[in-house]
């Protein structure tokens, strides 16, 4: 679902920040070589991502679904001198594609990749983390949230992806559709949580970005 029209997400689109070429390339390739593509974060998206992280210049970042690597890249732009980000992605079979383009950035060092089953990995975790991106099994965002919230440092902007589901969450729910169920009450979850301070950006196809307080 397009939640602006064509003409205006050209406008938008026209008025960021360029991305850099390694992010270009990676999104083209992705686009060529990978099953759903229109799951990588992409320019506009991307650049916000990069917005959120310089604000925050996290120690420690939390990705819950690297796909081909392209929104690591994005928040990585916004870490402290030190900082690192984890990011655990269940498909194996993309870390080439990922290491490829990590690797034409400055920030490859501070990447930590994790291949394997987010709920399992979590726990294991010792670091707190200053901003946590979610954008892996939609089923499971409420899980995650739980796995991540004694993971949080204060402060800790938790961000996310596909939370609008292409406007499903404002249509009937389909029986047996678990994945909007679960967004749905993710959204409810997080604006009643008097935790978090929380608000949805329509951006692609919805944002979600929540402080913990």
């Amino acid at each position: 679902m397009h939640f602006f029209s064509e003409a205006l997400e050209s406008y938008l689109n026209k008025h960021i920040e360029v991305e850099p070429t390694y992010l270009k390339k990676l999104s083209h390739e992705t686009h060529q070589k990978v099953i759903q593509p229109r799951m990588i974060s992409g320019h506009y998206q991307g650049r916000l991502l990069s917005f959120l992280s310089k604000l925050v210049r996290p120690n420690r970042i939390l990705e819950l679904g690297t796909y081909t690597g392209y929104s690591a890249l994005c928040l990585a732009e916004g870490l402290s001198a030190k900082g690192t980000i984890t990011t655990i992605e269940v498909n194996e079979e993309l870390a080439w594609l990922q290491q490829k383009y990590w690797k034409l950035s400055p920030y490859y060092e501070s990447i930590q990749p994790i291949v394997g089953d987010a709920l399992k990995i979590i726990p294991t975790l010792k670091d707190r983390f200053d901003l946590v991106f979610i954008d892996a099994k939609k089923a499971h965002y409420n899980e995650y949230l739980d796995a991540v919230i004694p993971k949080l440092s204060k402060g800790c902007l938790v961000v996310s992806d596909n939370i609008l589901w292409s406007g499903k969450v404002v249509e009937s729910l389909q029986k047996g559709d678990k994945a909007t169920e679960a967004l749905l009450k993710y959204n409810q979850r997080l604006t009643e949580d008097e935790r978090f301070e929380h608000l949805i950006l329509p951006v692609r196809d919805g944002l979600s970005v929540a402080r913990y307080l």
